[in-house]
Formats: C-alpha cells, sequence, structure tokens
C-alpha cells in the first residue's frame, strides 16, 4: 500500500505540474493546449484512484475474493462511472472534463469499496494459506 500511495503520488504531482507542457505534445494549437492543461488535474485525481484500487484489487484477488471484486468493478462502472459521465459531459455541459469526471467518480467508487479489504483478518488468510500449502506438498519421504 505505501508503495502504491508513493507511485501514484508521485505521478499524480508530474501530471500536474507538466500540465501547460504536455499540450504541445499533440498540437501547437493553444486551444488544445490550454483544453489539455484544464483536464490534466482531473486526470492527475484519476491516475491516484486507480492507482489505489489496483494495489485494493490485487489484494482481492489474492484473498480469493474475486466475486465480491468483480461486483464492485461492475456496479461501480455501471451504476457510478458511466451515469456520472453522462451526466457531467452531456446534462451538465463539461464535455471531455465531464467524461474524465465520470471515470474518477468511478474509480473513487471502486476504491471505497475496496478498502473494506483493510479490514481483513490477516491471520486467518494467512492461516487458510498455509492449511492449503500443507495440503498440496508432497510429504518429503516421497521427494527423494
Amino acid at each position: 500500500m505505501v508503495l502504491g500511495v508513493v507511485s501514484s503520488i508521485s505521478v499524480s504531482l508530474a501530471i500536474i505540474l507538466v500540465r501547460y507542457l504536455w499540450g504541445y505534445a499533440y498540437s501547437n494549437d493553444k486551444e488544445v493546449v490550454e483544453y489539455i492543461s484544464k483536464i490534466m488535474p482531473i486526470i492527475a485525481v484519476a491516475f491516484f484512484f486507480d492507482d489505489m484500487q489496483c494495489v485494493l484489487s490485487g489484494i482481492v484477488r489474492g484473498c480469493g475474493f474475486q466475486k465480491i471484486g468483480s461486483y464492485v468493478n461492475l456496479s461501480a462502472y455501471y451504476l457510478v462511472g458511466i451515469p456520472a459521465a453522462l451526466c457531467f459531459a452531456f446534462v451538465c455541459h463539461l464535455g471531455g472534463v465531464g467524461l474524465w469526471m465520470g471515470i474518477t467518480a468511478h474509480l473513487s467508487c471502486r476504491r471505497l469499496f475496496m478498502s473494506l479489504t483493510l479490514r481483513t483478518n490477516w491471520d486467518k488468510e494467512a492461516s487458510k494459506a498455509r492449511d492449503r500449502v500443507s495440503i498440496t506438498s508432497i510429504p518429503l519421504d516421497l521427494a527423494t
């Protein structure tokens, strides 16, 4: 989690710091560069939430809760992300900024629900893993 936080903050800060230069990689048109510089802080926030939820999704998969992770992913995307993006982009007339705000809403919702893994009893999970390994391991006398 610490590495995820450090990397997401580092990249998000880099995105925000170069937001006025990033647009010149795609166009020399001043309007395009200004539009990209306006969207970059929202993309930085989206990247922060995406990085955190990736770490938490890995924990969910590692603990064997794939079904919960898939329900969270589907519900956050279809019940939160898409409606929020449509609302921000077309009802509030925010265009591309609204679409990125919808993506950010989806990612923040996923991160919120995946944060429930922080309540995991790690001693119990380690015991279950130890039991799975001991059941499938080869006895020493048969290995030689």
